[in-house]
């Protein structure tokens, strides 16, 4: 029964959350359109949330229950807050940017694993071609590859903001959702440590050169490091989507589109590439 109750407030908790942010980051878009940006092509996104926000949140509890119930403890706490307890004012928001850059190290390699041995269903969220906050959907199959591959690990090792945990969860969804959205207004300066939807949508591009650059979700920090940065110029906006096959238009074809692209041209091996964009 306990397991019910928990999994019915985590599918509420996360149905309002997309809602709200789905919401906010779409009037941004309208408001400050780049490109096509069509409000029909979200009906099929609403509609893959509406299925997999379920299953998160049942997946998402059950592991959380039996790691308590085994009595799994994180192997290793950084004490983010704690380290900055003398900051006054500056405790806050930097144990936010600290813990977020820390959680994207573990998203980048997580992201790196998919594009080199799960590309067939990550394909799923890089078929998009008409890409927006709603339309930023991930195939099914993903919830389970990411509570395996990344939210796991990061219960293991944690970086424990304190009270500023609750905005470090905010800043990542809110963050990880607008990088995909077809905006004029980006980061400016802040763009050389910060991801936007300029860098982000390098990553999603139909470009070849394009491929296998700017995995980080919230910082450039480990693209930098790991050679995998590119830096858009000034106008490069480029088209985004897969050339061998077409975005998902109905249920049926999200839920099967992996299958579908067994027999289609596979994504490039990802290879370090140091660009100087």
């Amino acid at each position: 029964m306990a397991f019910v109750t928990l999994s019915l407030a985590a599918i509420q908790q996360g149905a309002i959350g997309w809602i709200v942010v789905g919401a906010l980051l779409t009037l941004f878009e309208r408001l400050n359109p780049r490109g096509r940006s069509s409000m029909g092509e979200r009906v099929s996104g609403i509609a893959f949330w509406a299925v997999s926000i379920p299953i998160t949140a049942v997946l998402a509890t059950a592991t959380g229950m039996a790691m308590q119930a085994a009595g799994v403890r994180p192997l290793l706490t950084l004490p983010i807050f704690d380290w900055l307890a003398g900051a006054g004012l500056l405790a806050l928001p930097v144990a936010v940017l600290a813990a977020a850059m820390v959680h994207d190290f573990f998203f980048y390699w997580f992201h790196r694993i998919q594009h080199r041995f799960l590309w067939r269903y990550h394909a799923v969220h890089h078929s998009i071609r008409d890409m927006s906050a709603v339309n930023s959907y991930h195939h099914v199959s993903e919830a389970l590859m990411s509570l395996v591959l990344l939210t796991i690990p990061t219960s293991l090792i944690v970086a424990d903001a304190g009270p500023a945990l609750p905005l470090v969860n905010l800043a990542l969804w809110l963050h990880i959702v607008w990088i995909h959205s077809p905006t004029r207004a980006t980061l400016g300066p802040l763009r050389a440590v910060f991801v936007d939807n300029r860098f982000h949508r390098i990553h999603h591009s139909l470009e070849p050169h394009h491929f296998d650059h700017n995995f980080g979700a919230f910082t450039t920090l480990w693209d930098r490091v790991f050679g995998t940065a590119w830096f858009p110029a000034k106008d490069e906006w480029p088209d985004v989507g897969l050339a061998e096959v077409d975005q998902p238009r109905t249920i049926g074809e999200w839920l099967d589109l992996p299958r579908r692209y067994r027999t289609a041209t596979a994504h490039p091996a990802i290879e370090p590439v140091a660009a100087a964009h």
